[in-house]
């Protein structure tokens, strides 16, 4: 017997059909003996339709009352999946969040739980029952229910993974795993039987949609097997784990781009101790973050400042930016929303010079000016114009043969 925490996306329990389709999958797996909770998120489309409901009330909903009506959206999957369940004979128990006391701190709408009780769920666990747990949602000290930030229902089944010590966290979804790259970008992109923690980190932080950052952060932390696997059709998914030596030896295993960047520059800086806080301090006190960054140093004893933000925050960044060229006497701002972020992600890059090279020849080759580049130990990443995207994305599978299963260590 085997202990596993199944988790339900929206497009999973978008109708009354595929709720109940989840419930046949839920029961052979407790008719094979194994004890399971089920998480869900709500039926798809359902929170967005709160949301707009509380915005036709208040331009910027009170974030406590919002948590209030966004969580309603899972209590009423658990319920009808609990009821689903019943029909085809399988004994189920549906709880909120609260009611299985996970705890979280108080930052409405982006709440991390802080302690999970486990005794109410393990003692229906032994009476051999399902327990169906809302997602997304728990409880702060105060018993104010709180909501974890959009995709919270993949860290709640990570977290009561780790809690109960759970074989197998499972994620089904709409896709069938974890691919080399987007599938709609690049066709001959492959699914991945495994992939690093710190692979799919990489991944998700770049712009992968698969999975929540905080819950593959959570199942690193606590070593929670993770399976990410499709709703609709059988396979067995992508596992997430740690590096083992049966791990493929691939040195790249996927390519992650973001197409949300945009890139701003302050010249003729003048080159002082201090320089960066003063030009992004500002930009930290407008609640805006910062990914990439160059300075470069110029002959005359001035510097220019680049870097890049989420193409949201653009504007807003860049009149902050203004403001401070005329606070540090600098030359000009200038900016550029139309670029997009390719990166290539790997564990075997530690080990393996050349991989660079090989991405930045595969670029020029194809014409593609690279305007930015960082790189960490797993990652190297480049921001190029927009328009060059799917060239860029499809020149990089092929260079580093993401379309060919690779031996085994």
């Amino acid at each position: 017997m085997a202990f596993y925490v199944y988790k339900f996306g929206g497009t999973s329990v978008g109708s009354v059909e595929r709720i109940k389709a989840v419930a046949e999958k839920v029961k052979a797996a407790h008719d094979a003996g194994h004890q399971i909770i089920v998480v869900v998120s709500a039926m798809s489309g359902e929170t967005n339709r709160l949301i707009d409901l509380a915005k036709e009330m208040q331009v910027q909903p009170h974030e406590r009352e919002l948590d209030v009506l966004i969580s309603t959206g899972e209590q009423v999957t658990v319920a009808l999946l609990s009821m689903a369940l019943h029909e085809i004979g399988c004994p189920a128990r549906s709880f909120t969040g609260g009611q299985v006391k996970i705890l979280t701190d108080s930052s409405y709408t982006k709440a991390r739980i802080r302690k999970i009780d486990d005794t109410r769920i393990r003692k229906h666990l032994n009476q051999g029952e399902v327990v169906v747990v809302a997602g997304f949602q728990g409880m702060d000290e105060d018993e104010n229910i709180t909501t974890l930030g959009r995709g919270g229902s993949d860290t709640t089944a990570v977290a009561l993974a780790a809690a109960l010590h759970a074989d197998e966290c499972l994620i089904f979804t709409d896709v069938d795993g974890v691919y080399t790259t987007d599938p709609r970008i690049e066709p001959k992109a492959r699914r991945l039987e495994r992939i690093t923690f710190e692979e799919m980190l990489e991944m998700a932080s770049l712009g992968s949609k698969v999975l929540q950052i905080r819950s593959v952060e959570f199942a690193g932390k606590y070593n929670v097997a993770l399976r990410v696997l499709s709703s609709f059709k059988e396979g067995c998914g992508t596992l997430i784990t740690y590096e083992e030596s049966t791990m493929e030896s691939a040195l790249v295993s996927g390519i992650a781009f973001n197409r949300d960047e945009a890139k701003l520059t302050i010249t003729g800086v003048p080159d002082l101790p201090g320089v960066a806080y003063k030009i992004l301090g500002p930009i930290a006190e407008a609640n805006i973050e910062v990914d990439m960054i160059i300075q470069n140093i110029a002959d005359d004893a001035t510097t220019d400042f680049t870097f890049t933000v989420h193409r949201n925050d653009y504007q807003r960044a860049k009149a902050v930016l203004a403001q401070t060229c005329l606070d540090l006497g600098a030359r000009a701002v200038t900016g550029d929303d139309t670029l997009v972020k390719v990166s290539i992600v790997g564990v075997g890059m530690r080990s393996h010079a050349g991989i660079a090279s090989t991405m930045f020849k595969t670029l020029a080759e194809e014409g593609i000016n690279i305007r930015m580049i960082s790189t960490s130990e797993i990652k190297i990443s480049v921001v190029v114009d927009e328009k060059h995207l799917e060239q860029a994305v499809q020149a990089l599978h092929a260079a580093f043969h993401l379309d060919q299963v690779v031996a085994t260590r």
